[in-house]
Order: structure tokens, then sequence, then C-alpha cells
């Protein structure tokens, strides 16, 4: 069993955790909630030593985690499943903290089979994926078969299956009386895998109680009512009847009724006694989610707005449209499109307008004279060689000195 009594820790004028006492008991998957920031990483720490804490104290089974005679064979953790050397094998790395703790070999082969890592064993870990890296992390925690076990985000990078099988293997380490604290922001999963609920917001203690008790306390149940879309009569006849009888009675927007304050019972009977056909007649109890964010609203510390992106685009000319996206645009090798050809140029002239010869490369006008629709002059190809005419001309007296082939610098 995990015990905190009073538990604070402070970095600086930074309070994390402040009087945190709760117990994690056996047999049951215990499950640690609170938003980012509200402190379950540090809380974990210090149940294992890691960190120290400013005031009050945490044991495990009645002893602090550093007191423990060989802490690996009694308490197994996966806070950081990134804490392994990238240049080991897998089998390597359990193998080395076996031999640490007086673990034998054979229960590395173990383990590495229960959490499927069995056919990649002998690879390096810095070639695995998340999910591959977490099932090596639960890996270690297992090794020690250990009767305490904490889980920071077990299924984080896990496909379904991999986060089916954490469920079922959570459920059956607390069903052989081990101690499970698993801390997740998957609610989902917590409806389904715990068992009892600690939530903590800002350091403090929020809740300890039982999954079924927390949905109960920060949730409203209520019962939908719909009665046939084409007697309007009939509902108004069965919302009078029903606060009548002491109910609540809220319209929807689907011409449906919320219900509350009335068994399910009762409303049937008022149905009956009104003579009133009813369509539909389902409780509905809200999930661990809604319950968690009204409990935790005010407990928030990272809040989400509303991008206002909208508010800096200017507004666009009457008639205009905006542009469409350019697949690929902004990516590196992107070029952008040629312009549209029509009818062979690059741009359609009016009819009855002079064809003029398309553009050379560098905006400059084809040469004169260029027959319409003949191909353009390739900008880069040599001139053809004349046949001389005659004798040629003298050169004309220059200034310029004539350059002096002889030297090196000048040959060159």
């Amino acid at each position: 069993m995990i015990e905190a009594v009073g538990l604070t820790k402070r970095y600086g004028d930074k309070t994390a955790v402040y009087n945190l006492s709760f117990q994690v008991r056996p047999g049951a998957v215990t499950g640690f909630l609170g938003p980012n920031g509200s402190g379950k990483s540090t809380t974990m720490r210090m149940i294992l030593g890691l960190d120290n804490p400013s005031a009050g104290h945490v044991t495990i089974g009645g002893y602090p985690y550093r007191r423990l005679p060989n802490a690996p064979r009694q308490v197994g953790a996966l806070l950081d499943a990134k804490a392994v050397h990238g240049g080991r094998s897998a089998r390597s790395h359990l193998l080395s903290l076996a031999q640490l703790s007086g673990i034998p070999a054979r229960r590395v082969d173990e383990v590495l089979g229960v959490v499927g890592l069995h056919d990649v064993a002998g690879r390096r870990s810095k070639g695995f994926s998340l999910g591959m890296g977490q099932r090596l992390g639960i890996a270690a925690a297992l090794l020690g078969d250990p009767q305490v076990l904490l889980f920071d985000e077990p299924v984080n990078g896990l496909d379904p299956e991999g986060i089916l099988w954490v469920r079922n293997l959570m459920k059956s380490l607390a069903s052989e009386g081990r101690t499970v604290f698993v801390s997740s922001h998957l609610m989902s999963e917590m409806a389904l895998t715990a068992d009892h609920l600690i939530v903590i917001g800002r350091g403090q203690l929020m809740a300890d109680m039982s999954i079924t008790d927390f949905i109960s306390a920060n949730s409203a149940d209520f019962a939908r009512v719909r009665t046939p879309d084409s007697e309007p009569q009939a509902r108004e006849k069965l919302s009078a009847a029903i606060t009548e009888a002491g109910g609540h009675v809220l319209p929807e927007q689907d011409g449906g009724l919320r219900v509350t304050g009335l068994p399910l019972p009762r409303i049937s009977d008022i149905a009956h006694d009104s003579d009133v056909r009813l369509w539909e007649l389902s409780p509905h109890q809200a999930s661990l989610e809604e319950a968690y964010m009204r409990m935790t609203q005010g407990a928030v510390d990272y809040r989400s707005t509303i991008d206002q992106k909208e508010g800096l685009q200017q507004p666009l000319p009457p008639g205009m449209q905006p542009p469409m996206p350019v697949p690929g645009q902004g990516q590196p090798g992107w070029y952008a499109p040629p312009p549209p050809q029509q009818g062979g140029q690059a741009f359609a002239a009016p009819q009855g307008a002079p064809v003029q010869a398309p553009a050379g490369p560098y905006g400059a006008p084809g040469a004169p004279g260029a027959a319409p629709g003949a191909p353009a002059a390739n900008p880069y190809a040599q001139p053809a060689p004349q046949a001389p005419q005659g004798p040629p001309p003298a050169a004309a007296p220059s200034s310029v000195p004539t350059p002096d082939l002889t030297k090196p610098e000048d040959a060159r």
C-alpha cells in the first residue's frame, strides 16, 4: 500500500504539491487524475524517492522507498519510457537492470514475451517507435515481479490492440492483490480500467473516491423523454403533469424533454395517467470525462483560446473570390506552374490582332520577321558559321594594348 501524509513540495517560490494525503490500496486499479501542472508527476517522483518532499512523507508498505530492501523487487515503475540508452538492445537493457537487482536472467525473456517484444529483443532501442518504447518501459517495471506498480501515461503511443492489452494487464495485476497506481489523461480508458480515483488540482487533493461515486457526485443524472412529433399538445400536457408532480423539465432542441427530480418509473406512470404516448424514456448518466471537467474546470492553468486570425485578414473587395490553395506551395522544391497555354501561345491574342513572336527567356521579344506559329529560337544555340565574303577588313587601330600571350597568366 502507498500512503502519503501531508505531502508538500516547493521549488523556490512555486508550490507544486501542498498538504496532499491519500492511500493507494492493493487489489484495485487506482487512477491518478489532474490537469497539466497539477503535480501528478512530482507526486510520483516523491513516492519513488527521486524528489525529497519539503514537508510530510510518503511510504510504501510502511517504509520510505529508499529504505526498502532491494526496492526494484518490491516496486516497479514507468515514469519516462525514453530513459533508455539508445545504443543498447532491449534484452541488454533489461539484463543490466536484472543484474543490478539480483534478478535471474531468465526473467528478462519472460517479460519480453509478456510485452510482445521477444522478436525485436536484439534491436537497439533507439530505433523503437513510441509504442515499442512504452512496452519496453512496462517490461522494466514488471522485471522484479513487484507487489507495487506505478505507471505514468502507460498507453501513450500504443495502438488500439496495445491499449486493450494494457487495460487487461492492469486489471490482471490488481486481481492478484497488487497495488496499481496509474496516471493518465485518457478519461475513456480510466473509466474502463480504474476502480478508484484520486484527483488533484494545483497540487491539492480534490477527490478520493470510487469511480462510481465520483461520477454521481459531479454530474446530474436525468431522464430523456420524447413524445410523438406530430402531437405538440401532448408534450405540453406531459410537461405540466411532471412539473406538478415535483419534477423539473427542460426542453431540448430536437423536441425532447430533459427531466430531473423524478425516477423513470414515476415518469412512466405520469405519462400513462395523462394518456400521453411516449416514443422514448431513457436514463442518462454523465461520463467520467463530463464529471472530471465539471470538477476541475476551476483548477486548469493552461486554457486554449479562440484563434483570432480571422480578425487580422483584410476583407476581399466586392465580387472577388478568395484564392484557391495550390497543392504543395511552400514546400521545398516547389516551383510556380507555367502560365496557361491557349492555342499554342502563352496568352491568346484577340481575333484580328497581329500575332507577335513569343518573348525571349529574359523578356526580350523574339527575332523580327519570324513566321507566325514558328518555334521560338533556342537562346542557348551557337550561331551557325558563315562563309567568308572576300578578304577580311583590316583591324582598326586601338589604344588598348594587345596582351602578350607568352606570359603564363595571360595564356590561361
